[in-house]
C-alpha cells in the first residue's frame, strides 16, 4: 500500500512550508516567484495553487509591488490536513477496498471497521502536525540537524526545495531543478 500525495498535494506542502519558515510571525510577505524558485515549483502551478489556498482561506494575497502571500492561519494552528484537504479534498475513502465500489456484504465487508480505524490514524496525524513543526525540521534537515529516519532505505537522495547556497542543494540556482 502507498499513501502519497498528488502532485499539487506535494507542490502546496512545500509552498506553505515556505512562508511558514519566511513570513511566520512577522507578517513577511513571499512572491509566488520566490516561493516557486525556493520550492522548485512551476511558477505558474504555484499562483494557481497558492489562489487555491487563499480561496480556502489558509493564505491570504496582497497585490501590488510589494505584495506577496502570508498565512491567514499561525503556523501552529494550521495543519498538514487542512492544507491537504484543500488541495486533494476529502480523505476519506467512498468506495470499498475490497470490491470498488460501497461494501455489499449487507452493508459492511469485513475490511470495513479495520480500514476504517487505518483513516482515521492517518487522520489523526496528519490534523496533529502543524507548520510550526514542519518548518522546524525543514530547518533542521537543511542544517544537518535532523536525525535521518531509519526509513530512508538507506540512500542518500538530492534533496529538492533547498534554500540556494546550501552545500547539500540540487543547484546552486534555484530555477533550474526540476519538481
Amino acid at each position: 500500500m502507498q499513501i502519497t500525495l498528488t502532485q499539487s498535494g506535494d507542490y502546496a506542502v512545500r509552498a506553505v512550508i515556505a512562508i511558514s519558515r519566511h513570513g511566520a510571525g512577522d507578517g513577511r510577505l513571499m512572491k509566488a516567484r520566490e516561493i516557486a524558485g525556493e520550492m522548485y515549483i512551476p511558477v505558474g502551478y504555484a499562483a494557481q495553487l497558492l489562489a487555491t489556498l487563499v480561496r480556502a482561506n489558509l493564505l491570504s494575497a496582497t497585490a501590488g509591488p510589494s505584495g506577496g502571500y502570508e498565512l491567514a492561519v499561525p503556523a501552529e494552528e494550521l495543519t498538514l490536513l487542512d492544507v491537504i484537504r484543500a488541495i486533494e479534498g476529502p480523505l476519506e475513502r467512498e468506495r470499498c477496498v475490497l470490491r470498488g465500489g460501497p461494501c455489499d456484504w449487507e452493508a459492511v465487508c469485513p475490511l470495513h471497521s479495520t480500514w476504517h480505524d487505518i483513516e482515521s490514524a492517518v487522520i489523526s496525524r496528519l490534523r496533529s502536525t502543524t507548520f510550526d513543526q514542519l518548518g522546524a525540521m525543514d530547518a533542521a534537515i537543511e542544517t544537518g540537524a535532523a536525525p535521518i529516519p531509519q526509513d530512508t532505505h538507506g540512500r542518500s537522495v538530492p534533496r529538492l526545495g533547498q534554500r540556494p547556497g546550501n552545500q547539500n542543494s540540487l543547484d546552486s540556482d534555484p530555477g533550474k531543478g526540476t519538481p
